[in-house]
């Protein structure tokens, strides 16, 4: 269930992206940031579960920011940002939870005004697909197959963030 699950997380996802000129057909492959996703998704599960309850499309797409923010902090200084143990509380602790989005756009991406909004659009868009999945899949809720769904709708949005982030910075990646 869990393979077939992310594989519909992650084809909706590319298909979207895709037909808004978000990502490119072929995704990029990254393992100094595909890597990193363990630690911060474990670092983050506690604070994303938490909030879930109360605010899903948030809790989901705080970790499309926190894929954004790591794809750029590799392209900029990924010597000394790559010491950081713990990325996701490392910006974090800058403004707080309830603010990650705003502190990732503004001093991360540095993004202001229309780009700032189309950005959270798109994330909005994302996190609220993956959580429609999610709950479609009527999965009891606290139980260990609930979690796992959680978490594979995370990762993908991380993974997704880190291919949005990638073009934006002018990684393309063509057939060759």
């Amino acid at each position: 269930m869990k393979e077939k699950f992310e594989d519909l997380i992650h084809n909706d996802l590319h298909r979207y992206l895709k037909g808004i000129g978000m990502v490119d057909e072929i995704l990029p492959e990254c393992p100094d940031i595909t890597d990193r996703w363990e630690s911060i998704g474990s670092s983050y599960i506690p604070d994303g579960a938490r909030e879930y309850k109360d605010y899903p499309v948030a809790s989901l797409g705080w970790m499309m920011y926190l894929g954004m923010a790591v794809a750029k902090l590799w392209d900029d200084e990924w010597t000394i940002y790559s010491q950081i143990e713990d990325l996701y509380l490392y910006m974090r602790n800058k403004r707080g939870y309830d603010a990650l989005d705003e502190y990732i756009c503004e001093d991360v991406l540095m993004v202001r005004d229309k780009e700032y909004e189309i950005l959270a659009q798109v994330v909005n868009e994302c996190a609220a697909r993956a959580n429609y999945e999610l709950m479609r899949q009527q999965i009891e809720p606290g139980t260990k197959e609930a979690f796992d769904a959680f978490v594979v709708c995370l990762r993908q949005l991380y993974l997704f963030g880190m291919a949005m982030q990638l073009r934006r910075m002018g990684y393309h990646m063509e057939r060759v």
